[in-house]
């Protein structure tokens, strides 16, 4: 469905929310000042001026005006969408921005061998576990993922080591072995987001 054929537009007055981006599928995005829902539609208030209705599936999200300016076209900046969602659940963007590079190296298409999906590698048991309909798109995977990994931290009580664990080779594995498993997988995932993750700038790691 083109988007043009989708737009249409909307005369009642909309409720007034935070600036913020709204991220379309085909990569577009729109600055709205407002959203509401009408006849099936989400119509968002333009900050430009006028109102657009779209169905609800056109719309992967919306972000913080203050976060990014401008999301790139096509797949959209998976760097700016991870801060984003990362910032939504209050978990630190630079670590799920180490998880994801550990994970698929910033490939929103990857899969592996074992079927995982998108940038977080979203086996398709945990991704309907999370409501993810479609793993292979960027935001919707990266908002599976970062409720499962915040999840994971809140159940081992902010234990990193054991959430990263958990969240490569399942909380049973974890809870079988009372800590990291050892599996040489399991392990060297480990290792490798909690280097990639201690090389955030000295002004967010913890002190």
């Amino acid at each position: 469905m083109r988007l043009e054929a989708a737009l249409s537009l909307c005369m009642l007055a909309a409720t007034p929310v935070a600036a913020e981006i709204a991220v379309l599928t085909n990569g577009q995005t729109l600055k709205v000042g407002s959203r509401r829902l009408e006849d099936g539609l989400v119509v968002l208030g333009l900050r430009g001026g006028g109102e657009v209705g779209l169905p609800p599936e056109m719309i992967r999200g919306y972000v913080p005006d203050e976060i990014v300016d401008e999301i790139a076209a096509a797949e959209g900046d998976v760097r700016v969408l991870a801060r984003a969602t990362a910032e939504r659940y209050g978990l630190d963007p630079e670590l799920v921005l180490a998880v994801v590079a550990v994970e698929s190296n910033f490939e929103p298409r990857a899969v592996s061998r074992k079927g995982a999906q998108g940038l977080m590698q979203l086996m398709p048991g945990t991704a309907g576990d999370l409501g993810v309909t479609d793993a292979l798109d960027p935001a919707t995977n990266l908002d599976g993922g970062a409720r499962y990994l915040l999840a994971l931290l809140r159940l081992y009580k902010g234990d990193l080591r054991k959430a990263l664990a958990a969240y490569n080779a399942g909380p049973g594995a974890v809870a079988r072995h009372g800590g990291v498993p050892p599996y040489r997988e399991t392990q060297e995932y480990v290792r490798k987001v909690m280097k990639q993750y201690a090389r955030r700038p000295p002004a967010e790691a913890s002190p």
